[in-house]
């Protein structure tokens, strides 16, 4: 997954002003205790971060 392909997926699950506040502000266990930018920075997957978010969320799994 690219980073463009996660930032759009945010986008249509959460809009696009929560979309940034889920990615900078939640914290997540599944991360490390980062926020999913956090994590991307810190060079995790970013297939492996949108699907702690999907967990996190309840995503349906059609989304994820």
């Amino acid at each position: 997954m690219r980073l463009q392909e996660f930032w759009s997926r945010m986008r249509e699950q959460f809009g696009s002003m929560r979309a940034e506040s889920v990615a900078r502000d939640h914290i997540f266990a599944a991360l490390g205790g980062r926020s999913a930018v956090d994590a991307i920075d810190a060079g995790l997957p970013v297939r492996k971060v949108w699907l702690a978010v999907c967990e996190e969320y309840d995503v349906p799994r059609k989304d994820r």
